[in-house]
């Protein structure tokens, strides 16, 4: 095996802790040819589809990447910015500036935060190698998905730990699983929700829509269903909802296999005939806007829902670059780096300058008193 190595290391180089945040991914660009990459590497990953390999790959390069990209490419283009390009990318760096510059206040240089996304660019194998360009020697690994999945952060462990087998010297690892379950997180959403109530009114239901999963790997052991309705059920306690006052959906899915239940779109096409006309929809399981929230529920979804009789539909969005998410995100990372040199340090500067700080308003205090 080749082992990646920096031959222009020098030892006796400072040494850094870094933070690898990872999210999905996205396409290059809205068109055919870039979607098709980002598919077939997406749609390769045996963590997405559970079948056998032979015969997923005969589907796969024979029907879907040769039917899929164009379609999928339309969607895009209905989501993406000249400037900016995918809502995911723009959303997941502006995640990564604000919690840089979040723990740079709190520790210092010493502590460097690296984009990576799953699929499609820059990869996981360039943020690692952005980390080791400032010798990394403690990395933290972040996937940007706040209930766990096989399909997700199971994916992501699958990726940095492939890249690490051919890294001559690793860092010291960490990795965060979950965060569905951290108090803040769900401040952080309910502020949201109330937030969009004040501007646009409260509905009869809060819907809350979750990415789907075959019902088979549920079956088979991963927790993502159970920490969906967790979430939901820690939201609704911070709201003070009562059962009739939320619901829990899955959406996204594809193929004939069945997927969680209920499903968001048959949902959205019969809830006027339960009387609820009224709704606002939030999707907790992303931690930014993306394809999925922005073409699907708040462009698809919402045509199902006004069709079959509804009137009013307020899409949430996602917590994105908030202030309240990523101060709950910096905690989070700092919580999990406990005992890190770069840590203990940071909170050491700190304390010197929380003490000065305190000090001088003392003596500023006793000069004012004697004067």
């Amino acid at each position: 095996m080749k082992y990646l190595g920096r031959p222009e290391y020098q030892h006796g180089t400072g040494e850094k802790l870094g933070v690898l945040v990872v999210n999905l991914g996205t396409p290059d660009a809205p068109d055919t040819p870039s979607v098709r990459r980002y598919l077939r590497q997406f749609l390769s990953d045996p963590r997405i589809i559970e079948l056998p390999r032979l015969l997923w790959m005969a589907i796969l390069h024979g029907v879907i990447l040769r039917v899929r990209p164009a379609k999928s490419a339309e969607a895009y283009r209905e989501v993406w910015d000249e400037q900016t390009g995918s809502p995911l990318m723009k959303f997941s760096l502006a995640q990564a500036d604000a919690l840089q510059n979040n723990l740079q206040a709190r520790f210092g240089e010493d502590v460097i935060v690296s984009l990576g996304m799953r699929y499609g660019s820059p990869s996981i194998d360039d943020a690692i190698t952005k980390l080791e360009s400032h010798n990394v020697r403690r990395m933290l690994v972040l996937p940007m998905y706040p209930q766990y999945s096989g399909t997700t952060v199971a994916s992501v462990f699958d990726a940095v730990t492939d890249r690490l087998q051919t890294t001559r010297w690793i860092p010291e690892t960490r990795f965060i699983n979950q965060y569905c379950d951290e108090p803040d997180y769900i401040k952080a959403l309910a502020n949201s929700v109330r937030e969009s109530w004040d501007e646009h009114g409260k509905g009869n239901l809060l819907v809350t829509s979750y990415h789907g999963i075959p019902k088979r790997y549920l079956l088979n052991g991963d927790p993502y269903h159970c920490l969906c309705h967790k979430t939901t059920r820690l939201l609704a306690d911070e709201l003070g909802l009562s059962e009739k006052d939320f619901r829990v959906v899955f959406q996204s899915r594809v193929g004939k296999e069945e997927w969680l239940r209920p499903y968001c779109d048959e949902t959205m096409k019969t809830l006027a005939s339960e009387g609820i006309t009224s709704i606002d929809v939030i999707s907790p399981a992303f931690s930014a806007d993306c394809l999925e929230t922005l073409e699907e529920i708040e462009g698809e979804n919402k045509e199902y829902f006004i069709e079959n009789g509804g009137e009013r539909f307020v899409y949430i969005p996602c917590l994105n670059a908030r202030h309240d998410h990523m101060e709950m995100l910096t905690n989070l990372v700092e919580r999990h780096c406990q005992g890190w040199p770069e840590m203990d340090a940071g909170r050491d500067k700190k304390s010197e300058r929380e003490h000065f700080e305190t000090s001088a308003r003392q003596a500023k205090k006793l000069l004012e008193a004697s004067a």
